[in-house]
């Protein structure tokens, strides 16, 4: 798994997921929704989590019927336990019906927080919610049940869709209460840099805005220099190798 250093993860995690997403835009243009952020069916089950950020660990499994193979929790656990970097457990319901059984639960929160990962995202139904807080882990699934089946993890260290959203093994992950964001490992730092560069135009915008006896000349001169781009203010930054 290719790894980056440390301090990018920390200076991504300053963001939310939506200013890194078009932070992202700058660098690399658009791309298609499925390789650039989840669906709305993920949702956050622990916002008070704030923006986590983290190396993608992936599994299937299965939660209501015992599979003609399966193989086991602790060969998963280890994958993670071994990465030795912040993880996000990204685990695929795969059984029929899916969303039906609960994937992550809070024994599983505890044990994973102890060998470094961070939360689980979860594509699929969880329970034991406040557990998962207390053992410190974000979480983000497609629902919540009280109960499950058989569980077995079927195969780990494969590329899974969730929430329309395709994560392969080692992607970095951001995620917060709007839900998840894949950053390209390559582009990391570009990213970051643009990251500010939105974060500073967004809070212009917004005191601009917040000033006291706001008027409708005060819009007018807004409206004058306003682009329609994703850059209100001002001359849109020149971005190497782009077209502004």
């Amino acid at each position: 798994m290719k790894k980056i250093n440390s301090e990018i993860l920390e200076e991504l995690s300053k963001f939310e997921s939506a200013t890194i997403q078009n932070a992202a835009i700058f660098v690399r243009g658009y791309v298609d929704l499925g390789v650039d952020y989840s669906g709305p069916e993920l949702q956050c089950m622990l916002p008070e989590s704030g923006t986590l950020v983290g190396y993608a660990m992936t599994a299937e499994k299965t939660v209501l019927h015992r599979p003609e193979k399966a193989i086991g929790s602790t060969s998963f656990y280890d994958s993670i336990a071994e990465a030795n970097v912040p993880t996000l457990a990204v685990i695929k319901d795969i059984d029929e019906p899916s969303n039906r059984g609960a994937v992550w639960g809070d024994e599983m929160a505890h044990i994973l927080s102890s060998i470094g990962c961070i939360g689980g995202v979860i594509g699929g139904a969880v329970r034991d919610v406040p557990g998962t807080a207390a053992a410190g882990c974000g979480l983000w699934a497609t629902g919540r049940v009280p109960g499950h089946g058989p569980s077995n993890i079927v195969r780990h260290g494969v590329d899974v869709k969730i929430a329309g959203l395709k994560i392969s093994p080692g992607d970095i992950l951001v995620c917060d209460a709007d839900g998840v964001v894949i950053v390209p490992i390559d582009l990391a730092e570009q990213i970051i840099k643009f990251a500010k560069l939105v974060k500073a135009k967004e809070d212009e915008t917004f005191r601009f805005f917040k000033q006291t006896k706001f008027t409708n000349s005060m819009y007018k001169i807004w409206r004058d220099n306003h682009d329609d781009g994703a850059w209100p203010i001002g001359k849109q930054p020149e971005i190497p190798g782009r077209q502004n």
